[in-house]
C-alpha cells in the first residue's frame, strides 16, 4: 500500500515493468516479448509521382483511351467502334502521346468525315494526353469477322 501512496505523492506515472516472457505452450519454451513499436515518422517517405503520360494500369491513360473508344458509336450501327473492330491499334507512349490506327466499315461510309475527328478530339481531352495521331487506314479492309463476340451477339449474328 505504501508503494501506491509513494506513486501518488511523486505525481509521475509508474514506469512500465518489462513484459514477462510468454509461454509458447510447452513448459520451458519461453517466447520473448514483442519488440517495442518504433516511433511513427512525422512525414511519410517521398514517392516519385507517375509521369504525366503514365499509361499503365486500368486507371491510366491507356484505360481511359479504351473507355472513350468503347463509348464512341457508329451512328448507323448500335455497337461501339471498339467492339466493331474498327480500332486496329491504340498505343500510348509514356510521354502522353496517343497513336490510333482505325478504319471504317467502308471507304464510302457516311461518317468518314466526322467519326475520326470525333475520336481524335475525345481522346485529346483525356487528362495527361499530350498529342493524338489518328491514322485512318483501309488495309486490311474491315469485315464482320473483325467484330468481337459481344458485338456479333448484340447484332444477332450468333
Amino acid at each position: 500500500m505504501s508503494r501506491i501512496m509513494d506513486l501518488f505523492r511523486a505525481k509521475k506515472p509508474p514506469e512500465k515493468p518489462p513484459a514477462p516472457a510468454v509461454s509458447a505452450g510447452r513448459p520451458g519454451d519461453a517466447v520473448p516479448p514483442p519488440p517495442e513499436t518504433p516511433p511513427v515518422s512525422p512525414e511519410p517517405p517521398a514517392v516519385e509521382p507517375a509521369p504525366v503520360g503514365a499509361s499503365n494500369g486500368p486507371g491510366g491513360i491507356e484505360g481511359k483511351v479504351v473507355d472513350i473508344l468503347r463509348n464512341t458509336f457508329d451512328p448507323e450501327i448500335p455497337v461501339n467502334i471498339y467492339e466493331l473492330g474498327l480500332i486496329y491499334e491504340a498505343r500510348v507512349e509514356d510521354s502522353g502521346e496517343v497513336f490510333i490506327k482505325m478504319t471504317l466499315t467502308s471507304p464510302a461510309c457516311p461518317v468518314a468525315g466526322t467519326l475520326p475527328p470525333e475520336v481524335e478530339s475525345r481522346v485529346r481531352n483525356i487528362p495527361g494526353v499530350t498529342s493524338v495521331q489518328l491514322d485512318l487506314v483501309w488495309d486490311p479492309p474491315w469485315n464482320p469477322n473483325m467484330m468481337s463476340e459481344a458485338a456479333r451477339l448484340q447484332l444477332g449474328m450468333m
